[in-house]
């Protein structure tokens, strides 16, 4: 498998944890390089389903070692919770997980603020954020005001905690929100540090050492090239580096030790919150793709918007990312279809442009062109091989190959393990 980064291409939520559960049969190392709790990554294994927000999908592979990197910003009693659901599951964590001691910390008060300032927007500025925290955690690296897990090893940590909680009601205040009870919250705090502890190290001579040993590692990916901070529809974007190149700096791992990327992509396209969207469907067919689809976020349960496959997002992320194979998902959604269209270049202000503006007044102005394509109504969920997909299936496969420039190297048609074709054609 060779080092391998494995990244969202759409605006996130395309089944990377199913893709990233499949590639651990082969990792030495899973790592978790950018975002936080405000992701979901979903699982399923046999009749058990796992729902996993900051823990790497390597932790459902015997043998596997799993690093949360220092590019998260790590809700240490969200954490806490997860894993210790997963023990209680029969997962065993002992020498298998590392917490990075560069990573920053969320807690409480930054959801308090993200949600004072997410109530504060006008309607039309709203961000559509999970109001989990991710915003001003990220807020306070930039500042170099925030706590990192390795200040939990401190023995006046729950000072410095007291301390910014201090800092943050005064923001509070001034938003006109209630302040937190800060005498409440601190023994939450200890006691989600002391169970993090034995975890947290430096994680980056870790990484070094399997990376000269021949250790195979997978980087994983939260969110999608679309809500990447710098390349994404700004400034309805998430606040961290989603793309391929996060994974470098959110591990500590050079660039050069990375061998391939692989970007997750759906046969269709959905996005979850506020922000354009220019082949959103709200019509019925728009409609019978969430239902079969189940397209509803693994984090928040809120319903995604569905739309068709947007060619221009496809190649704008492969551009960005550095893309060598795709990764296409939930092919068997269409199965039903009749007719399915398209995106391959939009129009704007009398233009015909090929890919994504940076203007977000721009790209909301767009409209896309569509070219028109035969569904193949037949069921694919049973397919174990390429063979095996109906005819008018396999075109459609080739026919996206060909408008994004990348090879598709693995198809999913249904949500278990077993339900993923690796192609070699």
């Amino acid at each position: 498998m060779a080092n391998t980064v494995l990244i969202g291409s759409q605006w996130g939520d395309e089944g990377k944890g199913k893709i990233i559960d499949v590639l651990t049969a082969n990792a030495d190392w899973v790592v978790r390089y950018q975002g936080g709790n405000n992701a979901g990554h979903t699982v399923e294994i046999g009749d058990q389903k796992y729902v996993l927000h900051l823990t790497p999908s390597g932790i459902l592979r015997d043998g596997c070692k799993c690093v949360i990197g220092n590019g998260l910003v790590v809700d240490i009693v969200g954490l806490m919770g997860e894993l210790k659901d997963l023990v209680a599951r029969g997962i065993s964590l002992d020498g298998r997980l590392f917490i990075s001691d560069r990573a920053h910390i969320v807690l409480q008060y930054h959801k308090m603020v993200d949600g004072a300032k997410e109530g504060k927007a006008d309607a039309g500025k709203k961000i559509g954020t999970t109001q989990r925290g991710i915003g001003p955690a990220y807020m306070d690296k930039a500042d170099r005001i925030g706590l990192r897990l390795g200040d939990i090893l401190e023995v006046d940590f729950l000072d410095m905690v007291r301390q910014q909680a201090e800092d943050k009601n005064e923001i509070l205040v001034r938003f006109g929100a209630e302040p937190l009870d800060i005498d409440a919250f601190l023994p939450q705090v200890q006691v989600a540090a002391e169970y993090l502890r034995p975890f947290i190290t430096d994680t980056i001579p870790l990484l070094h050492e399997a990376v000269r040993r021949g250790d195979e590692i997978l980087f994983e990916g939260a969110q999608g090239v679309m809500l990447d901070v710098d390349f994404g529809t700004y400034p309805f974007v998430t606040s961290s580096s989603t793309g391929a190149g996060g994974a470098p700096a959110g591990s500590g791992v050079p660039p050069n030790a990375i061998d391939r990327v692989i970007g997750i992509i759906k046969a269709y396209t959905t996005r979850v919150g506020e922000g354009p969207f220019p082949t959103e469907l709200k019509d019925g067919i728009g409609a019978h793709i969430a239902k079969v689809g189940h397209e509803f976020g693994a984090t928040t349960g809120r319903p995604r918007r569905c739309g068709w496959f947007d060619a221009v997002i496809a190649r704008y992320s492969a551009m960005v990312g550095g893309i060598n194979e795709w990764a296409l998902m939930k092919l068997d959604v269409l199965d039903a279809v009749e007719t399915i269209k398209v995106c391959v270049a939009y129009e704007c202000d009398g233009e015909r442009i090929d890919t994504v503006p940076a203007s977000i007044r721009r790209l909301e102005r767009c409209t896309p062109v569509y070219e028109e394509f035969k569904g193949w109504q037949t069921p694919t969920t049973g397919c174990t091989r390429w063979e095996e997909l109906p005819e008018q299936a396999q075109k459609y496969v080739k026919y996206l190959e060909g408008l994004t420039g990348v090879k598709v190297g693995i198809l999913s048609v249904g949500p278990k393990r077993e339900s993923t074709l690796l192609l070699d054609r």
